[in-house]
C-alpha cells in the first residue's frame, strides 16, 4: 500500500500516569486540568542523543507559544539506571529541561500512547484529542504549523485558554562545577575541565578543586572572543594539541561544543575562543544544506569531506589527538559516526560509521556505531572508543581501517559483569582512557563504576563502584591514579588503577535487556510504515522511488523479509516461539515542497530507526504498524 499522509482519526488522549512529577513545584498534573491548552507530549529517555536534540528543538516553540502550549516530557527509561528517580532529577537539571516531566518508569503512559521509539512526540488539542503522533527529531517546523492551526481553530471556537503554564524552575546551582563532562591535564600539571552545566571551561590545580581560571561567560550561547565573553553550550570533550601543531594554528585545545554542534579552539595564554569546525546548526539526515555553499570558496565539499566551517556537525561528544591519523578524532554522537579534523588545513573527513545506529564491526566506512561518546589513543596508534548506546568498548585500527568490538553485545543488552571480555557487560559508558601499561580504563557511566580491560588477557575487571555517573578519565603521569570526572556529583575523584598485572575486582552482576514492553506478533506479519508528510509537502519520486525500508532481527528470529527495499510495507516470517528478539526497522521517505510555482522545490528526507522487542506466538497479530513523520 502507498504511504499515507492523512491526519490521525479523532482519538481522545489517554490520561497521564506514572510515579510522579518533576518541574511542577510538587503538583500533580492531568490532561483534564490542562484542558484549553495545546499539550505536546515528548516521550524521551536521557541516554538518547536524539531525545536531547528534541529538547533543544522545542525550546523556541516553548518560548514562542508560552501562553498556549504546555510541553510535558514523559520519561520512559531504556537503561536500568534511568529508572532511578534521583538520576532522572539530575538529568532534568543537567539538560535544562524547562517543562514539566512525568516519571514513567513502568512505561505505563508509553504503552497507552503506543510509543515504539525514542523520541516520540504526541500533539493534543485543547479539547483533549490527539492531533499528531510522530517519531524522531527534526519536527519543529511541522509542529509550528500544526500549533498555529490549532490556535486559529480553537481561538475562534472559544476553547483556547491563554496564560502561564505549570512549569516551576529548580533553584540555581551554587557549586563550582555543574555536571562536568570531561577533563584533560595541561602542560602545567593543572586540569582543564569541561563544566558542561555552566557552559564554560574551568582550570583547576592538580587537585581538581583549587580554582585557577575560567574560560567562558557561563551563559549558554555561541560567541567567539576572549575568555570573559565567549559562550559555549554544554561543552564535553577536550583535546590538547601537540605543541608544534598548536604553534602552527594558534590555539592549544580543541573543545567539542556539543549542543552548538561545533568544534572550538582555545588559546590557553589569552583565553581566546575561536570556532574551527561546524556552522552552528545541526546536520539533519537528508537535508539539502548540510554542506554550505560559499561563493568565495570554490573548494569542493561533500557530507563526508571538506572545509570544516562549511560542514554541519551533530553533537560532537569527545575529541582526541591521534598521531596515527595526524589529526583530531571526533566522536560524533549525534549521527553515530567518527570523524577526523586536520587543524593545519582545516578539513573534516568522515573516518567511520554509516549514520546507522548499531553494533557492526569491519571496515570503518561500513561499520555501525551508536552514540560514540569517549575517545583515547594507545601507544600502538589504536583508537579506543566508548560506544554508549551499545554499552560497548570498540577499537579502531587506523592502519587497517577496521573496527573491532572488545566488549559489548548490542543496542539492548547491558549490565555489570566482569570476566572474559566476550561475556562482560557495561551500561552506557561515556569515557575511556589508556594507562601507561596498555590497560584500557572505562567510565562505565550508568553502572556508576570504573572498569578496566586488559587487551593482552582480554579480561575485564572493576576498579571502583558507587560513583555518580563517571563520564571522563584522566590518568596521572606516574600511573598511580586515575582522576575520574564524577559528573552527577559535580566533582573530580581519585581512583587507584591497581597493579600493572591487573588484579581488579570481579563483579558478577546481572545482565539486562531494555525493559520496553515486548510486542506479540504472529509467525506471519505484515509490517507497515505509514508516512506522514508535513503540510505543504508531497512525496518526491522524480528521480526514482521516494521511500526505503530496511528490516533485520536479532537471534535468528526473522526467517523471511530481511533486507532493503523501496516499499514501506513488508511481509515477514518469524520463527515460532522466538522470545526476546529485537526487530530492527529503518524507514526513509523523501518529500518536496508542493508548490507548482516553484521550479526547484526544496526537498527533505525523513528517517527513523525502531528497535522493537518481539515475542512470536501462534495467534499473535498479523499486522505491525509504525508511523514515520516528515
Amino acid at each position: 500500500m502507498p504511504p499515507t499522509t492523512e491526519r490521525l482519526p479523532k482519538v481522545r488522549a489517554s490520561e497521564l500516569t506514572g510515579r510522579g512529577w518533576l518541574n511542577t513545584g510538587g503538583a500533580d498534573l492531568s490532561l483534564q486540568g490542562l484542558r484549553g491548552k495545546i499539550v505536546l507530549l515528548d516521550f524521551w529517555t536521557f541516554c538518547c542523543i536524539n531525545c536531547l536534540h528534541v529538547i533543544d528543538e522545542l525550546r523556541e516553540l516553548e518560548e514562542d507559544f508560552a501562553d498556549v502550549l504546555v510541553t510535558i516530557g514523559v520519561h520512559s527509561p531504556k537503561f536500568v539506571h534511568e529508572a532511578d528517580p534521583d538520576a532522572l532529577a539530575a538529568a532534568i537539571e543537567r539538560y535544562d529541561v524547562a517543562h514539566p516531566v512525568l516519571d514513567d518508569p513502568e512505561l505505563g503512559t508509553w504503552k497507552a500512547y503506543t510509543a515504539r521509539a525514542w523520541p516520540t512526540l504526541v500533539l493534543i488539542d485543547p479539547e483533549g484529542y490527539i492531533v499528531a503522533h510522530m517519531a524522531g527529531e527534526g519536527h519543529a517546523p511541522n509542529l509550528r504549523a500544526l500549533i498555529e492551526g490549532l490556535i486559529s481553530e480553537h481561538a475562534a471556537a472559544g476553547t483556547l485558554h491563554r496564560g502561564d503554564g505549570p512549569y516551576v524552575p529548580p533553584a540555581p546551582s551554587t557549586e563550582l562545577l555543574k555536571f562536568p563532562a570531561k577533563a584533560i591535564r595541561l602542560p602545567s600539571g593543572n586540569l582543564l575541565i569541561a563544566d558542561a552545566g555552566h557552559h564554560r571551561l574551568v582550570e583547576t590545580g592538580a587537585d581538581g578543586e583549587t580554582l585557577v581560571g575560567v574560560i567562558g561567560s557561563g551563559e549558554r550561547g555561541y560567541t567567539d572572543g576572549d575568555g570573559t565573553v565567549a559562550q559555549f553550550s554544554e561543552p564535553n570533550g577536550l583535546c590538547l594539541l601537540p605543541p608544534h601543531v598548536a604553534t602552527q594554528v594558534g590555539y592549544d585545545v580543541v573543545v567539542a561544543d556539543t549542543v552548538n554542534h561545533l568544534l572550538r579552539g582555545v588559546h590557553l595564554d589569552s583565553g581566546t575562543v575561536t570556532t574551527i569546525a561546524g556552522t552552528g546548526n545541526q546536520f539533519m539526515l537528508g537535508a539539502p544544506d548540510n554542506v554550505l555553499l560559499d561563493p568565495d570558496d570554490p573548494t569542493p565539499a561533500t557530507a563526508d569531506y571538506g572545509p570544516a566551517r562549511r560542514i554541519k556537525l551533530s553533537s560532537p561528544w569527545d575529541v582526541a589527538w591521534s598521531d596515527a591519523a595526524g589529526a583530531v578524532v571526533i566522536a560524533m554522537a549525534g549521527h553515530h559516526t567518527v570523524w577526523t579534523f586536520e587543524p593545519g588545513d582545516g578539513y573534516l573527513t568522515r573516518l567511520g560509521g554509516t549514520m546507522n545506529e548499531g553494533l557492526v564491526d569491519g571496515p570503518l566506512r561500513q561499520a555501525w556505531f551508536a552514540q560514540p561518546s569517549g575517545l583515547a589513543t594507545d601507544a600502538g596508534g589504536s583508537i579506543w572508543l566508548a560506544d554508549a548506546e551499545t554499552s560497548a568498548l570498540r577499537r579502531l585500527d587506523v592502519g587497517t581501517g577496521e573496527v573491532h568490538t572488545a566488549i559489548g553485545q548490542g543496542l539492548f543488552e547491558f549490565g555489570h559483569r566482569d570476566g572474559p571480555a566476550a561475556q562482560s557487560l557495561l551500561q552506557h559508558p561515556l569515557g575511556v582512557a589508556v594507562l601507561a601499561d596498555g590497560r584500557v580504563v572505562i567510565a562505565d557511566t550508568y553502572n556508576g563504576a570504573v572498569r578496566v580491560f586488559d587487551p593482552e588477557t582480554e579480561q575485564v575487571g572493576t576498579l571502583a563502584t558507587g560513583l555518580a555517573e563517571p563520564s571522563g578519565l584522566v590518568p596521572t603521569d606516574d600511573g598511580a591514579a586515575v582522576i575520574v570526572v564524577e559528573s552527577a556529583a559535580h566533582r573530580l575523584t581519585r581512583v587507584d588503577p591497581g597493579q600493572p598485572a591487573g588484579h581488579a575486582g570481579q563483579h558478577e552482576g546481572a545482565a539486562y535487556r531494555t525493559q520496553r514492553e515486548v510486542t506479540e506478533v504472529g509467525p506471519q506479519v505484515r509490517l507497515q510504515v505509514r508516512f506522514t508528510a508535513p503540510p505543504g509537502r508531497k512525496l518526491d519520486d522524480r528521480f526514482g522511488p521516494s521511500t526505503q525500508l530496511e528490516v533485520s532481527a536479532s537471534s535468528g528470529a526473522l526467517l523471511n523479509g530481511a533486507g532493503t527495499g523501496t516499499s514501506l510495507h513488508r511481509d515477514l516470517t518469524l520463527a515460532e516461539g522466538a522470545d526476546g528478539a529485537v526487530l530492527s526497522v529503518t524507514a526513509k521517505a523523501a518529500s518536496c515542497d508542493d508548490d507548482p510555482a516553484v521550479p526547484a522545490p526544496a526537498c527533505h528526507l525523513a528517517a527513523q530507526d525502531w528497535g522493537i522487542p518481539v515475542r512470536v506466538v501462534p495467534d499473535g497479530p498479523s499486522e505491525l504498524v509504525l508511523h514515520l513523520a516528515g
